[in-house]
């Protein structure tokens, strides 16, 4: 029989997991479609159980979630709070049967129900079991159904395995490790050319990714924990902090002969990152952000956006006043714009 889950004391402040799950028999069925509904699924239920994601990276074969899993507040939402949250994550027929639950008890005055409706919802949310659950079986039923005449019977190898991990330099080690998972590999050279994983995406300009990485640092350096109101400089110096701390311990590792053990960056590479600052050049910075070379209507300069915007008044909304938009993730300082601001993930 398999040992309870360990759940952080009291005592830890700000309880954070390594939760790692294979598929069965470790086969290789996370294409690049599966991986994109897994990470469509995980956004999802990170929303509604309130947890968050600080990194992540998704192999063909299994996959690892870095999440941080905040106490039960005192005072949970209230419902409004909560039916709204319902219609973000689950739709909005879903939340109108909620809403229409409690509607109808509270009409009748049964408080009990309401009560045991509502405890039913908070029991999902702060709570790593919940989350997990979710994620893997919403996954696996969609997968399911995918297969030609159906699949039945598991998917996953076994239960996922959970890590407490402290804060600190033990959370960036385990970040780094997750973030290294394609480059150990053999999959990539740079990380950063995995669109799989949580740094990929932070510097393809993702919010949810990059707040994630920007939270991981301020649990491990107090150093890295001071906000400033640039927010969106901020977050941008922490990508660049963490692309150099990656780096130097991603070191490629020999043996006395010189054959590579274990892949990793070549000191030349570590190098090149060190006397960057972490910073990427700006062609590759929008490189990360491909949909904006095939989405974004018009890139180029501010001048040159609004030129077309002003030529072309005709093909935009008559509501909107300019043209240039910011390109997502990048520094403010950028001199690049588009003519549309995608709401959607940049990269792909």
């Amino acid at each position: 029989m398999p040992l309870p889950r360990l759940h952080a004391p009291d005592s830890v402040a700000h309880p954070v997991y390594h939760c790692i799950s294979r598929i069965v028999d470790r086969r290789y069925v996370l294409g690049p479609k599966e991986k994109e509904h897994f990470l469509q699924n995980m956004r999802c239920y990170e929303r509604l159980c309130g947890v968050q994601v600080l990194d992540y990276c998704l192999m063909d074969n299994h996959f690892h979630i870095l999440v941080e899993v905040p106490r039960r507040p005192a005072v949970p939402p209230g419902e409004t709070e909560l039916i709204a949250l319902v219609k973000e994550t689950l739709g909005e027929s879903t939340a109108q049967r909620l809403a229409q639950r409690l509607e109808r008890w509270r009409e009748q005055d049964n408080t009990a129900a309401i009560k045991q409706e509502l405890e039913r919802w908070y029991a999902q949310r702060w709570d790593l079991g919940r989350f997990m659950k979710m994620v893997k079986q919403r996954f696996s039923c969609w997968y399911n159904r995918r297969q030609p005449g159906g699949r039945v019977g598991t998917l996953w190898e076994s239960r996922y395995r959970s890590t407490l991990v402290e804060c600190g330099e033990t959370l960036q080690a385990m970040s780094f490790y997750i973030d290294l998972n394609p480059v150990r590999a053999g999959i990539v050279e740079d990380p950063k050319d995995y669109r799989w994983c949580g740094y990929a995406a932070a510097t393809a300009g993702v919010a949810e990714a990059q707040e994630g990485l920007a939270r991981m640092a301020e649990l491990s350096s107090p150093a890295l924990a001071n906000r400033s109101e640039a927010a969106q400089a901020w977050v941008a110096g922490i990508v660049a902090w963490y692309r150099q701390a990656l780096y130097g311990k991603g070191a490629e590792v020999t043996d006395e002969t010189g054959q590579v053990v274990r892949r990793g960056f070549s000191e030349e590479q570590i190098k090149a990152v060190r006397d960057a600052e972490g910073n990427l050049p700006l062609p590759v910075y929008l490189f990360q952000r491909i949909r904006y070379l095939s989405h974004g209507a018009v890139l180029g300069t501010k001048e040159f956006v609004e030129s077309v915007f002003r030529e072309r008044r005709s093909w935009f909304s008559r509501k909107r006043r300019s043209g240039a938009r910011r390109l997502k993730g990048l520094a403010r300082d950028c001199p690049l714009r588009c003519a549309r601001a995608l709401s959607v993930r940049p990269t792909g």
